[in-house]
């Protein structure tokens, strides 16, 4: 048996004790029955009863809860089952379930406005090693696994560390159930609805007169696909986002935009491709195109990367199954 340790963790003044701790400390009594810890709050002070690993991963958990605290205002169930479950994603194989430390949880990539960005799964930790050792990496996995959220974080990491002098971040503007000729307001405000995803993550991660000023200048663009052609982006780090509904021609028009010291990254899931046409994909189309060559890498995450509301992983594979299910 290992030796079991003590070490206390301190809520920032900013966030209530019991608001963290649930009725009844109902939320820490959570984590103890799935991580096999022992938690006593007194006050604004936790004390982590456990080995120096579990310690550590608890730690992780109340600082990504608070972090996340400090932008909606409050705790739900779903954070602590989101926590949990993303501690969970690194538990071995051992007797009893022993939660390890795995090395990239240590690894950051950013400090944003209310914490610290660093991959959560053994796929997102790829992906970083991904983004140091090649020029354009296509990031492929299924909704919340992180595929844009990263690729942004190491973005404006590059920006932040001048090894870049500007980043463009597109999507394809492809209509998704919806019409935009029956959208209210001109093409902007028509368009901004399908960029949107793209100003959260920026504003997670610069503060706002910082970022504001970034788009002013042009040091930051967030734009529609269609607006990427005839342009050369040299001292650039490029993001094609949703990358499944654009054309075979458009992925062409946007891979052969970099110019010297450029870096892409193309993110998408090809099981929610919107075009009319599915095989028209431009992400199918380079899989099979750029597979073999040097410096383009591909990165597949699936629901062991997802890091959001643990149900998640159900739901892509009750609609994987479904999928497979009617294609027989």
């Amino acid at each position: 048996m290992e030796n079991l340790v003590e070490q206390k963790y301190i809520i920032p003044d900013s966030v209530k004790p019991l608001m963290l701790y649930g009725h009844r400390d109902e939320n820490l009594r959570l984590i103890e029955e799935y991580l096999g810890v022992r938690l006593i709050a007194r006050g604004n002070t936790i004390k982590i009863i456990g080995t120096d690993e579990d310690i550590k991963i608890i730690k992780n958990i109340f600082d990504d809860l608070i972090h996340s605290f400090k932008k909606k205002k409050t705790f739900s169930k779903d954070d602590f089952e989101t926590a949990i479950n993303i501690a969970k994603i690194s538990q071995s194989d051992k007797p009893g379930g022993k939660v390890e430390i795995p090395e990239y949880n240590n690894e950051i990539i950013l400090k944003a406005n209310e914490g610290y960005i660093k991959p959560k799964s053994k796929g997102q930790s790829e992906l970083l090693n991904s983004f140091k050792h090649n020029d354009i990496i296509f990031a492929i996995g299924p909704a919340g696994t992180g595929k844009t959220y990263l690729a942004v974080a190491m973005a404006v990491a590059y920006l932040n560390n001048n090894r870049i002098k500007k980043i463009v971040l597109a999507r394809p503007a492809v209509e998704a159930g919806e019409s935009l000729g029956y959208l209210p307001g001109d093409f902007k405000e028509k368009i901004d609805p399908y960029l949107k995803p793209l100003y959260d993550a920026l504003e997670d991660m610069l503060p706002i007169d910082l970022l504001k000023k970034y788009l002013d200048q042009g040091i930051i663009e967030i734009i529609p696909l269609a607006y990427m052609r005839g342009r050369t982006l040299n001292n650039a780090f490029v993001i094609l986002d949703e990358a499944q509904n654009s054309t075979f021609m458009q992925m062409k028009m946007f891979l052969t935009r970099l110019g010297s010291n450029a870096k892409a990254v193309i993110t998408g899931d090809i099981t929610q491709i919107d075009l009319p046409v599915k095989k028209d994909s431009g992400l199918v189309s380079s899989i099979k195109v750029l597979s073999d060559i040097k410096g383009i890498d591909f990165v597949k995450l699936n629901r062991n990367d997802v890091v959001r509301h643990y149900l998640v992983k159900e739901i892509i594979d009750a609609y994987d199954k479904y999928a497979s299910a009617n294609e027989k």
